[in-house]
This record gives structure tokens, C-alpha cells and sequence, in this order.
């Protein structure tokens, strides 16, 4: 059986503009983050997913991997979940990118990926590229950024966070009036993108459009030189120089809801 980590991401920034067809037209910095399920993914006579009840990406994924490429979908994949669910976090993207690579490896003639990933979710392209990425469009266009990576990151799941649906949050951001100005606001994260040098030049990049915590401004008196909610939420990331500073901020806000410590990561 062929497998391979499922890489979290973050959203280091995320600026949102109006609606175009059926989706927004966004600016973002995606991270990659080692924090990650494992796929698995084995020839078979017919489609199965396991694993993970709620699955839907990996499914379709596989399934338009087969019809793309003038076959059936016979394959078996498996899913190991350590991303924790409608979080943010982009886990079930990067389940359903990882399943395509795994299977697409397997064709008798592999298929070029990005637009059938494009197909499946906005942020299911990055997920098969490595390093960080500046998403445009509505997310899935993409230009590699060279970011530091030498920091470390502090994720927090709110105590009995519930989130809305991601289609609900964006049309509450429609409800607002949130796509004013989109232009300036992308125009702006590109020139602080241009600035970035070290990983303290990460805390001028613009709030997130979509989501805010209150709790990121608690990872910020804690030593975080940058906090923020990642995508529509709703963990809160901190980030940090040192581990140990990350470790003192958990200690801090110990009770508030689940935590990892992790740190970037260039691809998986």
C-alpha cells in the first residue's frame, strides 16, 4: 500500500474579495504546517474510502482522477485523521491532494494535476506543491513565496468552538460589505510580502478578512509576534521564535481549548 503524510495548512494571511461565479476571489499566504493525517492508497476492484466516516474529498477526488483519465476507479485508500476537522486547517484538501498523487502515480500514464484539484476545491492545489505559496484568484492560482521558516507555530482549537459552515462565514462576510476596497487590501499584502525578510516581518501582513478571535490577541501578550485565525476557523495560530516561548503561552491559556506545537514545513 503506497501512503504518505496529509500536510495542515495555515492561512498567514487572507484577504477576501466579492464573488465571482460560485466562489471569492481571495489573496492568501498558505503555509504548510507538520502537523498531518496519513493517506493510503492501493490498487483495488472498486472505490473504497476508510478510515474516516465523514469523508467526502478523498471519494471525489479518486473519482475524477479515474474519469479524467478514461477509467474506472479502482482503487482502495485509506485515511489516518491527526487534523482536526473543519478547523481551518485545510485537512481534508490536503487528504484529497495527496490521494490524487498517490493514485495518479499508479495510472499507466499519469495525468497532470492542478485542474482537476482546482475541480475539487480551491485549496487543493497547493497541496501539491511544496513550499509556501501566495494563492490568487479564487485560491487556486499560485506563486511560490520564499518565506522564513524558522519559527515556531502555537495552534489553538477554542473550548467548544462551533463553527458555521465555511459558506456560511463567507456570506456573512457578504452581509458586511467585506469585498470593499479588495483591490488596495491584496495590493497591500503583496507589498508586505515583498518586505518579509525574517520571521518577525511576518506580523506586518494583514489581518484575516474572514474570521477574528479574540484569542489571538491573547497569543500576542503571550510573546506571539504574530496571531491570528486560519481560513474561516476556528483555530487561532500564534507564532513564535522559540519553542519555549510557544510552551510558555500554552501554559498561559492552559483550559482554553485543544493545542499542538508544530513548525512549518516545506512539503508532505
Amino acid at each position: 500500500m503506497n501512503r504518505a503524510p496529509a500536510a495542515a495548512k495555515l492561512n498567514l494571511a487572507l484577504v477576501v474579495g466579492p464573488r465571482r461565479n460560485d466562489r471569492h476571489e481571495v489573496a492568501t499566504v498558505l503555509q504548510r504546517i507538520d502537523l498531518a493525517d496519513r493517506v493510503a492508497v492501493e490498487p483495488a476492484s472498486r472505490l473504497s474510502v476508510r478510515g474516516f466516516a465523514e469523508d467526502t474529498l478523498v471519494r471525489r477526488a479518486l473519482e475524477e482522477l479515474a474519469e479524467a483519465g478514461g477509467t474506472k476507479p479502482r482503487w482502495a485508500a485509506r485515511i489516518w485523521k491527526q487534523i482536526p476537522v473543519a478547523a481551518g486547517l485545510g485537512g481534508g484538501s490536503s487528504d484529497a491532494a495527496t490521494a490524487l498523487r498517490l493514485a495518479n502515480a499508479q495510472l499507466a500514464e499519469p495525468l497532470e494535476l492542478d485542474e482537476i484539484a482546482a475541480g475539487i476545491g480551491a485549496d487543493v492545489p497547493f497541496f501539491l506543491h511544496d513550499g509556501p505559496q501566495l494563492g490568487t484568484g479564487d485560491g487556486s492560482v499560485l506563486e511560490p513565496l520564499e518565506l522564513p521558516q524558522d519559527f515556531v507555530v502555537l495552534l489553538l482549537l477554542p473550548k467548544d468552538a462551533r463553527k458555521p459552515s465555511t459558506a456560511d462565514v463567507y456570506a456573512a462576510f457578504d452581509e458586511r460589505g467585506g469585498a470593499a476596497g479588495f483591490g488596495e487590501r491584496a495590493a497591500a499584502l503583496r507589498a508586505a510580502l515583498a518586505k518579509v525578510r525574517r520571521p518577525r516581518d511576518l506580523a506586518a501582513l494583514p489581518p484575516n478578512d474572514l474570521a477574528s478571535s479574540p484569542l489571538a490577541d491573547e497569543l500576542v501578550a503571550h510573546g506571539a509576534f504574530r496571531a491570528d485565525v486560519s481560513g474561516a476557523g476556528p483555530t487561532v495560530y500564534g507564532l513564535f521564535h522559540r519553542k519555549a516561548d510557544a510552551e510558555r503561552a500554552q501554559r498561559a491559556l492552559r483550559g482554553r481549548g485543544r493545542f499542538w506545537i508544530t513548525i512549518p514545513a516545506w512539503y508532505g
